[in-house]
């Protein structure tokens, strides 16, 4: 790319001319239904399965529940163990999905450069917007603003000059947080970043990162690529990139969800296959809740096990129709898993990723009728 001065900029200096920004609702479901039920404003209130029966996972909890340490992903019955006077409340996807086409709306009216990540986060690209306002840091000042005004409902965002840093910089100041990391302040603040908030870095990974004495970005920054890919496999690239500031991936308006998944590596191995069942449980209503989230239905899904010894392997299995019911995505991944399952070796990691979205090759699309919904 040249520059006005008719140089030819570095890929390092074209990123620094991007103006990206992350747009992250505050306990957006939770924070939904405070707002359209005052009796539910200022106390802990849990969005997701409930504790009862066999229970379900928390899709989102209120500021007020997360002081009791409730969390997203966490079994609905180890939420109510945390809190006890939660409140538990089911999803209204139909609701939030309204809601976030209004945020959409705002969104729209300062570029038409939107990558959605959820019906309650995404990026934009202000590098050109359409306002002329020219300052990335103003424009996100005024769709928090736009936002609480029109929609009674808190965001926080993150302001830089790529993807990477700028989602790390919403999470900072959350809730109705503001940030803003410059091309000159990204070298020091990944440095002193934890490991554990690098976007993308999970418990396993960190806490074997933390075992090779590797606690921030500044000790990730010492390792050369070679030997980050050798330890952390492909990904090992994009910590290389990251952790120096480099991000060079646009913002995709059209970019399309290809899977929807969840896994987790278990603190203990599981032996007995009532507990791999009841953790199959827990995974599967993640990953419906995650489809709804998403507007999704999908016809392939895929169960991935990890054995104590490493060894993984991955099973499949197709349905005619696109779905995203809770029941059959459980009783699908059991029927893998139990074919699979050889005498006396424990597993590690469980994990169910739903794929395959389009339509059926055999099937109309009917109009008013589509298995795909936008995800705003």
């Amino acid at each position: 790319m040249q520059g006005k001065d008719g140089y030819f900029m570095d890929t390092e200096q074209q990123q620094q001319q991007r103006k990206i920004i992350h747009i992250d609702m505050d306990a957006f479901y939770a924070s939904v239904e405070q707002r359209d039920f005052p009796e539910y404003r200022g106390k802990p209130l849990v969005v997701g399965g409930l504790p009862e029966g066999r229970g379900g996972v928390v899709a989102t909890a209120s500021y007020e529940a997360r002081k009791f340490g409730v969390r997203s992903a966490m079994p609905s019955k180890r939420a109510l163990l945390l809190c006890p006077t939660a409140i538990f409340v089911r999803p209204r996807f139909a609701a939030y999905k309204e809601v976030s086409a209004r945020i959409r709306e705002i969104f729209s009216r300062y570029t038409d450069l939107i990558e959605p990540l959820s019906l309650d986060e995404a990026y934009l690209d202000v590098t050109a917007d359409k306002l002329h306002i020219g300052s990335a840091l103003e424009i996100a000042r005024l769709i928090k603003q736009a936002i609480h005004d029109e929609l009674q409902l808190t965001a926080s965002a993150g302001v830089s000059v790529n993807k990477f840093v700028a989602k790390i910089a919403s999470d900072l100041e959350k809730p109705d947080g503001l940030t803003f990391i410059g091309p000159s302040a990204i070298t020091g603040f990944m440095e002193n970043l934890p490991v554990e908030k690098f976007h993308g870095v999970g418990k396993v990974t960190a806490e074997k990162m933390k075992q090779m004495q590797l606690h921030s970005g500044a000790d990730l920054k010492k390792l050369t690529e070679a030997t980050l890919v050798h330890h952390f496999g492909k990904v090992g690239h994009f910590y290389y990139q990251i952790v120096r500031g480099i991000d060079n991936r646009p913002v995709e308006p059209h970019r399309e969800t290809k899977s929807v998944g969840a896994e987790d590596t278990f603190a203990a191995d599981l032996e007995a296959p009532e507990d791999m069942y009841a953790e199959l449980a827990r995974i599967a209503t993640l990953v419906q809740e995650r489809l709804r989230r998403h507007q999704l239905k999908g016809r392939t899904l895929t169960l991935k096990i990890k054995y104590f010894d490493f060894q993984q392997i991955t099973r499949n299995y197709s349905f005619p129709q696109p779905m995203d019911d809770v029941n059959t995505i459980l009783d699908t991944a059991k029927k893998l898993l139990a074919a699979t399952l050889p005498d006396g070796k424990p597993i590690r990691l469980l994990g169910i990723t739903i794929s395959n979205f389009g339509e059926a090759p055999d099937k109309k699309r009917r109009p008013g009728n589509p298995d795909q919904l936008s995800m705003f």
